[in-house]
Formats: structure tokens, sequence, C-alpha cells
């Protein structure tokens, strides 16, 4: 099979340090267009990586029959439109999370997906952590053996710390001014609201979605309860996740590694996973696994491969679904229950009732 041509709209942070970087290591791709406003990052880019073609703006790179798939990272709101103008165009899609700010917002992307046929992941690279593979491997074993009874309780406990943690790939900048990205938010949101909004969706829909894979519940969620203080950050969600009390809990620490692990509880036992700060490479989440009842032990089995980063491994997904016609491991159809979840704790947070 030929390699994957693909074409990358965006050359900013996430593109420098992590994507491009990953895509130019899978065999099976070709990265051969970039696509960024500021004329002189994206040549200093385009060098770098030796990406033959570069255009102004990602109408130009869609518009290139050269290009059968594309990869996205940009500001929230912008990031989704130009998903859905390179779906429009018959082009599968990479993007970060959130794949949209408003359920408004993601209907369109799936919208677009039906019109055409095209596909949509989202970068949900929590979701290709080895460790979480694993984790979710035994979280699946016992549910579906009875051997620790039933899942009780999940706990989700996220306080952030030092993602980067010193990663040192090579990062080009000018001088050149961003350009100007849509203000889109929920529509029923104050305006005075929409940066803490923006704040936790971006951070804590990981935690969100990662829940819903480990207990495989798809859309089976819902909004049980919310205390968040006045940061719109800080605090508690409770939701009901496939019939399961799920906690979230939010904040922030200044940690020199990453404060986030991922607990479920099954009545005789349970298994936790510890997340890796996110860009430290090649070290997926550490898992463990209590036996209770009769039983009475630890493990902290390995996962295979033992040395690998989950934004490599999520991007190595997309390629080979794309490729082999296979489904997306968080599809949009899938994700789009993190933004109507989101908007529904925002809703509660604010008092502002159901929409």
């Amino acid at each position: 099979m030929t390699r994957l041509r693909i074409g990358y709209v965006g050359a900013g942070f996430m593109a420098q340090k992590v994507h491009l970087p990953n895509l130019g290591l899978i065999d099976e791709v070709e990265l051969i267009a970039l696509a960024e406003a500021r004329p002189r990052l994206g040549e200093k880019v385009r060098d770098r990586f030796r990406i033959p073609h570069l255009y102004a703006s990602h109408h130009e790179l869609i518009a290139d029959d050269r290009v059968q798939a594309v990869a996205v990272s940009a500001d929230y709101a912008l990031q989704g439109e130009i998903a859905r103008d390179a779906l429009a165009a018959g082009k599968d899609v990479f993007m970060e999370k959130p794949m949209a700010v408003s359920i408004d917002q993601a209907d369109r992307l799936l919208e677009a997906e039906r019109r055409t046929g095209a596909r949509l992941m989202v970068g949900y690279m929590k979701r290709y952590d080895a460790g979480n593979e694993l984790a979710k491997s035994y979280v699946d074993r016992y549910r579906a053996s009875g051997e620790l009874r039933a899942v009780t309780f999940v706990r989700n406990h996220g306080f952030c710390g030092d993602w980067v943690s010193g990663l040192d790939a090579p990062m080009e900048v000018t001088d050149e001014p961003k350009p100007p990205a849509p203000q889109q938010a929920p529509a029923w949101l104050p305006a005075d609201q929409v940066g803490h909004y923006l704040g936790y969706l971006q951070q804590y829909a990981h935690n969100v979605n990662l829940v819903r894979w480990f207990l495989d519940a798809g859309d089976a969620v819902r909004v049980r309860q919310v205390d968040l203080d006045d940061d719109g950050f800080t605090g508690v969600v409770v939701l009901e996740v496939a019939g399961v009390r799920v906690v979230i809990e939010s904040g922030q620490v200044s940690h020199y590694r990453w404060d986030e692990h991922t607990q479920v509880y099954f009545e005789h036992g349970w298994v936790k996973a510890w997340a890796p700060p996110l860009l430290l490479r090649n070290a997926p989440a550490e898992v463990e696994v209590y036996r209770a009842g009769e039983a009475q032990e630890f493990i902290r089995p390995l996962p295979r491969p033992a040395w690998s980063w989950s934004y490599k491994r999520e991007m190595e997904h997309f390629v080979a679904a794309v490729r082999h016609g296979t489904p997306f491991r968080s599809s949009a159809e899938d994700t789009r229950t993190d933004v109507r979840l989101f908007e529904e704790i925002y809703r509660q947070h604010l008092g502002l009732g159901e929409g």
C-alpha cells in the first residue's frame, strides 16, 4: 500500500514540538504540505521538516489533490472550523482535542462527515497511552469475569503540574502576530465566563474522555453535581458514567511532574493508572492492580511497549485507520459527548439550568 500523503495545518507549539516530528518517524506517511498564515514562520518550519509544499492558508492546502488527509492544531475554536472545511472537501482529518467548543460546532463537524464520508479523529492521546491500554484491559477483564465483583466508583484526580517536562525539540519562532481566531463559545455562555469555560474544557476534556473509555460508556453519561470555585476550574464534578458514580477532581499545583491518576474501584479491589507528564516522551502511564477479598495482592504490570509515547501512538493509529479503513478509537461521534458534558457542567456551575 502506498504511503499516506498528509498535509499539516499550523506551525505552532504542538505542531513543531509533537506532531510534525512524530509524522516524520512514521514510515507509512509522506508529509507533503504545510499551511501557515505567518509566512516567515511557515518558511522556517517547512525548511526544518523538509516539507515540499507551503501554503498561506488551509483552504489552499485542502485544494491540493495530492493531499489525502489533513492534520491540524490551532486555536480551540479555529481548529474546528479548519477541520470542517477539510471534511467538506472529502479529506480525513486528525485534530487536537477538544473537537469543538460548543455542541453547535460539534454538530457541524458531524454533518460534514455525513455529507462526504470523510472521517474525523480527535487527538485524545490518553486513549493511546500503552499504560492506559493495559489498565483498561484489566478493567475489561474484571468486569467480564466478575472476579472483583461490580465496579462501585471511579476517581479521576488531575491537579496538573509541569506538562512540558523539558522537551527539547527545536522551536522556530518569528515576531509575526498569530492570525485572528474566531471567538466562539456556546451561545448561552456569558461573555465574562468564556475564558474560564475554555480553560476548563481544554484541560479536563482529556479526563472525562478517559473515564468514559475505561467504562465503555459511549454517550451514557450525565452530570450529577458540580462544585467549582469562582475560577470555574478548581473543584469537583460528579458524573454518572454507564451507571457508575465518577468524580473528577480539578485544580492546580506547582508540581515538577504531573499530578493525575485514575482509579476504578471494584467491590474487591481496584485498577489504578498514574498519568505521566504530557510531553514526557517514552513514559507511558504506570499501572497498579489490587486484588482484595481472599487474594490480597498488589501487582504492578508493565505495558507493552514499555517505552512509548502516547502522542506518537495516536498518530500511528490515525495513519493506520485511514490507510485500512478501520474505525478511529476517538471518533468525532464518540467525542461529541465530551462537548455536551462540558456545556452541561458549566450550565450547572453558573446555575443556568438545562439547555
